[in-house]
């Protein structure tokens, strides 16, 4: 409710719009200069939310989704008058939402993820399931190793988790390589 606060130019003193007479010459309540408020009705009235009016004049275009929004710009895949809402920039272009969709189903916007591979989750499984056929480790372990640091700096789930797996990966991954690396020494001074 601050933003709609009137104050003096002089002392920056509040002057309640609801205590001012429009348009008239008065003094303010705190350092007594002559001000002169022009208050606008909706500062005095409570805010309250109501349904946009058609907002098409004579002559406008208007939005294909939305027929009573006045067309801000063209879309560049259809040639469609889109309003402000309809008006998707995808690397630049201006499209609806039409196409978009159809644009995502093609391939046509590389920018768009439409799925990511999660490579934290992959190190951690190949790092883990080989546990289940300990002589299957023997691979999965170097592998593993290998994904935690080509992939470490890659973006992980989209939901923003955290590389927890990439580490308990790192760690199940070595700890792998050096049991098998103790056991092969094991065997040869045996």
């Amino acid at each position: 409710m601050e933003s709609s606060l009137v104050t003096c130019s002089k002392c920056q003193a509040i002057l309640w719009p609801s205590q001012l007479p429009t348009g008239e010459l008065t003094s303010c309540v705190s350092c007594g200069s002559v001000v002169m408020v022009e208050v606008f009705p909706a500062i005095l009235h409570s805010h309250v939310v109501t349904l946009p009016e058609p907002l098409l004049v004579e002559n406008e275009s208007n939005c294909f989704y939305h027929p009573t929004k006045k067309a801000a710009i063209v879309c560049e895949g259809c040639g469609r008058f889109l309003c402000a809402l309809c008006d998707l920039e995808v690397n630049g272009r201006h499209v609806c939402p039409a196409c978009l969709e159809s644009g995502q189903k093609k391939s046509k916007f590389k920018d768009l993820e439409n799925s990511r591979v999660l490579w934290d989750r992959l190190s951690f499984a190949v790092a883990v399931f080989p546990l289940l056929f300990l002589w299957t480790s023997i691979i999965g372990a170097p592998i593993a190793l290998f994904l935690v640091w080509r992939y470490r700096k890659a973006p992980c789930s989209i939901t923003g988790k955290s590389n927890l797996s990439f580490i308990l990966a790192g760690i199940f991954a070595v700890l792998e390589i050096g049991a098998w690396t103790l056991a092969l020494l094991f065997y040869l001074t045996r």
